[in-house]
């Protein structure tokens, strides 16, 4: 597994810890730098530290969190300086440099919310294919390679399908670019209700899409793209459309040597299936 992907799966898992993790993690932290700021006493600034767990909070946990964490951070701050002999003239400067710290640490959690916010909507368009709202050939690639470490861990089956849509070329010379794009809206739509959240639809490239089953073996698979076929030839009658569907599933019981190869295997059980009669799904168990 390279850099890139060990990264991109620590910060998926980061992202799923709970505020309450969060929340605790943050505080412990806070109050970590408290006592180092108590015991360094006030001539050393440890402000830029506080940083730290406001980033967390504000990035893992949302704004709520943030804002907590930065008036505890101001808190702690304010106690640690006048612990270690501070001293301040009139109550009103104590005042200022409270309002002045939270103000400070607050903007900054505001800043990295907004920033997290932009931050997801773009990974969402560029893992999403625009055309059908699916994941793209470049995400699918990144789970499948996921997917596969998983299953090197593990050891447990999963199941990749590779589907063709039959005929669509008709579908563009009679209905246009747009009564093609609705085709495509209208299959990944019909599919994604009959997957579990864990499953991944993605379109690799025209009319062609893989689905990747995680942890699913040969009569999971074959309950799953049997529903998924019959409903989709069904929806592709009743708007009278000449589409049907050439469907390769491959179950793998132990991993492949690549997602390369896994995505080639059930690529060429779909052409077999293409070649032959078209409309119809192919099943096979591989070893790797």
């Amino acid at each position: 597994m390279n850099t890139g992907l060990i990264l991109s799966n620590a910060f998926r898992n980061l992202n799923k810890r709970g505020t309450i993790f969060w929340a605790i993690v943050c505080i412990l932290t806070v109050i970590l730098l408290g006592v180092i700021d108590l015991l360094t006493g006030y001539e050393f600034s440890f402000s830029l530290f506080y940083l730290a767990p406001i980033f967390a909070a504000s990035w893992f946990a949302g704004l709520r969190l943030g804002l907590i964490i930065s008036a505890a951070s101001t808190a702690t701050w304010l106690f640690a300086d006048l612990e270690s002999g501070s001293a301040v003239t009139t109550p009103l400067v104590t005042m200022w440099n409270i309002l002045i710290r939270f103000w400070f640490f607050a903007v900054v959690s505001l800043l990295l919310d907004r920033l997290r916010d932009a931050y997801q909507k773009e990974q969402e368009l560029a893992r999403m294919d625009r055309t059908t709202g699916v994941s793209n050939s470049r995400y699918f690639y990144e789970l499948a390679q996921f997917e596969l470490e998983h299953a090197r861990q593990f050891i447990h089956p999963f199941t990749i399908a590779y589907m063709d849509l039959d005929n669509f070329k008709e579908v563009n010379d009679r209905l246009g670019h747009a009564g093609g794009d609705e085709v495509l809206q209208t299959v990944c739509g019909n599919a994604r209700r009959l997957l579990r959240a864990t499953d991944v639809i993605a379109r690799l490239g025209g009319d062609e899409f893989a689905i990747l089953l995680p942890g699913t073996d040969r009569t999971g698979a074959e309950a799953v793209l049997s529903k998924i076929h019959s409903s989709l030839m069904t929806e592709m009658q009743s708007h009278d459309w000449p589409v049907t569907f050439s469907i390769g599933v491959v179950t793998f019981t132990a991993p492949p040597i690549s997602v390369d190869a896994m995505i080639h295997s059930a690529d060429e059980l779909m052409y077999s299936v293409k070649r032959e009669t078209k409309n119809g799904v192919r099943y096979e168990n591989l070893t790797g």
